[in-house]
């Protein structure tokens, strides 16, 4: 199998709710992500002959999704207070609601996922909190 592997990077803020220690209070990250794509073939035509994706398309796509995570609140659905929701929402903070924990695991899948849903056949999603550490996403 070929596989190519690009990154981006992003900022953001989150918080773990329900969790007992100092990720129960928001705090940001340097997110960054690496995706790796992979195909038993090479294309044969065109401007992409001998390559499975340009890497500029990959590029790309993975961008337009951190895109929307960069300089944000990204929380779990229903995690905060309606009045402090409604507060921040009305002080122009950008909050981003997620159907799941914000965790590193969850955004790897996260990650797998929306790639997926562009016609990529994503092989990992690695995403990581911090320079050392990550979590991972594979259906392998």
């Amino acid at each position: 199998m070929y596989t190519l592997k690009t990154s981006a990077d992003f900022d953001s803020a989150h918080f773990l709710s329900g969790y007992e220690g100092k990720c129960s209070n928001i705090h940001g990250h340097r997110w960054s992500v690496e995706i790796e794509v992979g195909s038993d073939r090479l294309n044969q035509e065109g401007q992409t002959r001998g390559m499975i994706v340009d890497f500029s398309e990959l590029k790309h796509a993975l961008a337009s999704i951190v895109e929307e995570l960069d300089h944000c609140l990204i929380i779990e659905r229903g995690s905060l207070r309606g009045k402090t929701y409604e507060a921040l929402k009305e002080d122009g903070f950008r909050i981003i609601e997620l159907d799941m924990r914000p965790t590193a695991e969850n955004l790897a899948k996260y990650m797998y996922d929306r790639m997926s849903e562009q016609g990529y056949m994503v092989v990992k999603a690695t995403v990581y909190e911090t320079p050392n550490n990550c979590a991972s996403y594979s259906e392998v």
